[in-house]
């Protein structure tokens, strides 16, 4: 997604969609084995004593992707992050287990700022060839970055979630290093790049002291040589088409992705408006053995490259020959492309019933990603001006929303139907709710499950001065939002667009909001924007309203609106938009 406060929700790897999804917690998640110590014991490694680094002549820019991981040993390395609301600092807890019990353990006040990561975790020096230093900064690290095993004898697969949300109202998260596993600590373009002429460096790379003393990490740098490689893409030929061919990225990209960018990456585009505007210009490539490739659930608009893959397999003292990075069934370094869900192979039928079960609860977030966008010079909208933004509906649960469309011969409408499931995800009931229609725009192309919420801006006495025509949607798991809520599927399904919401043809279609996650709409979609051209300057709020005809039956319906304050000014033509912080987040 084109979100001016990036998201980066990982891959999905769990099959299952219509059964209710209960995803390991703090007591429900059992440890590996009882009688291990519940402390992990962590380290930092390099992969490979040396790397490749490519920088493009067009786009001057080397990603530091030195093949370091982050270690766990003994047992798995697990935090949750929280705030108890938007006025509330962002907190972090470490549990352990102790015979079989989870236990709390507070990290020091201040040292988890937001939810992309440990903020300078990382030390990196880079030296010349001369032993000059050329550059020095620090990096955070996501626990949840791409990762794989290594040890043979580890889990076969990681139980935490895939990536860490940097959405700007998010409110709960779960970060974790599998025991026997390794996380990439760098950040794909999450970090910024460097300019390095071609040439030799050395890189030293070690764990902030708070981090050491905190985790009980050994002071241990690694220390990788580095070649800079400049290239050009100009024509697709040489290394720059070997960088994009090498590179385990799929092309599986969401709708309004620009074409042609390397290795997978795509920078985020500046924010549209009306007119829903592709990408912009592609960012320089991480090497191509990052793995770095398009994430799946990254907003409904331009993708944002997922955190890197295990590019190779970790040697480690001790190890046999043959123990490699965990890349077998099931995947874990991106190239997998999620599975369609499949819906019901026929309508509901029986009497329509909405039985005493879990349902779940939609909640919006507070608008973000909020400009004036240039008005059109051509078109039905020349010369009008559009307030954009970013919108997210979430599900806090204890039940998946589940949705399918079916659709007659024939016809332009699919009749859509909420199902319900009992504790062991039988369906046990059913009702009519609406219908899902075909989007035939640029950068949407799916069918959208119709009056799933709606955008109003309201006047500074709270009555409505505009109503946005989008109401239609189609549902994707692109944010995590709370996986600290009952329930929370840490690995949710249909996280990617062009599988979760059908084709032109389809007779039928499942769509599904998991619990704890949220679906994002961003400012340069078509139809994501209200037309100011005729209002006065003044105060407004944005309001997002989820299931505002009340058709889909939730917990409580009571939570499903949400307000952004904005101030506009300027003039026809060139108009403002100043966006206060809202209670302690400060961003747009």
């Amino acid at each position: 997604m084109t979100r001016s406060p990036k998201a980066r929700l990982g891959r999905s790897v769990i099959a299952g969609a219509a059964a209710v999804a209960v995803t390991a917690g703090i007591v429900a998640a059992a440890p590996d084995d009882k009688a291990a110590p519940s402390v992990p014991r962590l380290s930092l490694i390099a992969a490979s004593p040396s790397v490749t680094l490519h920088s493009y002549k067009e786009e001057p820019g080397v990603y530091l992707d030195l093949g370091t991981y982050v270690t766990a040993e003994n047992a798995p390395l697990e935090l949750r992050v929280t705030r108890k609301s938007y006025k509330d600092p962002v907190v972090a807890t470490q549990i352990v287990r102790e015979g079989g019990r989870a236990k709390e353990k507070a990290l020091p006040k201040g040292l988890v700022k937001d939810f992309g990561g440990l903020p300078g975790f990382l030390q990196v020096t880079v030296t010349d060839a001369a032993g000059r230093t050329v550059l020095k900064r620090s990096e955070a690290f996501c626990p949840n970055n791409a990762s794989g095993r290594v040890r043979p004898d580890a889990p076969a697969t990681s139980k935490y979630p895939e990536s860490c949300p940097t959405n700007p109202f998010t409110l709960g998260s779960v970060w974790g290093v599998e025991k026997g596993w390794a996380a990439n600590t760098y950040a794909g373009v999450y970090s910024e790049p460097v300019v390095l002429p071609a040439g030799k460096y050395t890189a030293k790379v070690s764990v902030a002291k708070r981090y050491r003393d905190v985790f009980g990490i050994a002071d241990k740098p690694q220390t990788v040589k580095v070649t800079v490689r400049e290239i050009s893409s100009e024509g697709g030929a040489g290394l720059a088409a070997a960088a994009r061919r090498d590179s385990p990225a799929t092309g599986h990209t969401a709708h309004g992705t620009a074409p042609g960018g390397h290795a997978g990456h795509t920078a985020p585009a500046a924010p549209a408006g009306h007119a829903g505007h592709g990408a912009g210009t592609p960012a320089a490539p991480a090497a191509p053995t990052s793995g770095a490739g398009p994430s799946y659930n990254v907003g409904h608009g331009p993708l944002i490259p997922a955190p890197p893959a295990v590019p190779w397999a970790v040697k480690r003292q001790g190890l046999k020959a043959g123990a490699r990075m965990g890349d077998g069934a099931g995947r874990t370094d991106g190239s997998r492309k999620a599975p369609a869900l499949k819906p019901a192979a026929e309508r509901p039928v029986g009497r329509a019933a909405v039985p005493n079960v879990p349902k779940p609860d939609l909640r919006s977030l507070p608008a973000y990603g909020i400009n004036v966008s240039e008005p059109a010079t051509e078109g039905p909208d020349k010369g009008k001006d559009f307030l954009a933004f970013s919108a997210n509906v979430w599900n806090a649960g204890p039940a998946q929303l589940v949705v399918d469309g079916f659709r007659s011969p024939g016809k332009q409408l699919m009749d859509a139907y909420q199902y319900f499931y009992d504790a062991k995800g039988k369906q046990v009931g059913y009702t009519p709710t609406g219908t899902m229609e075909w989007d035939p725009r640029p950068g949407h192309e799916h069918w959208h499950f119709t009056d799933f919420a709606s955008y109003r801006l309201l006047k500074a006495d709270r009555k409505v001065a505009v109503r946005s025509g989008k109401e239609a949607f189609c549902l994707a798991n692109t944010d995590a939002v709370d996986y600290t809520v009952k329930n929370a599927n840490w690995h949710p399904y249909n996280t990617d667009l062009s599988t979760a919401c059908g084709r032109q043809n389809s007779i039928s279609v499942r769509e599904v909001l998991d619990v704890g996650s949220g679906d994002t709409y961003t400012q340069d979609l078509p139809g994501q924007s209200f037309d100011i051209t005729s209002l006065p300057n003044g105060t407004y709020y944005i309001q997002v309203l989820a299931n505002p005809e009340k058709r889909l039956k939730e917990t409580d319906l009571t939570n499903n609106s949400a307000l952004r304050k904005i101030v506009l000014g300027g003039r026809k033509g060139a108009r403002t938009v100043t966006v206060p912080a809202h209670d302690l987040v400060n961003a747009n």
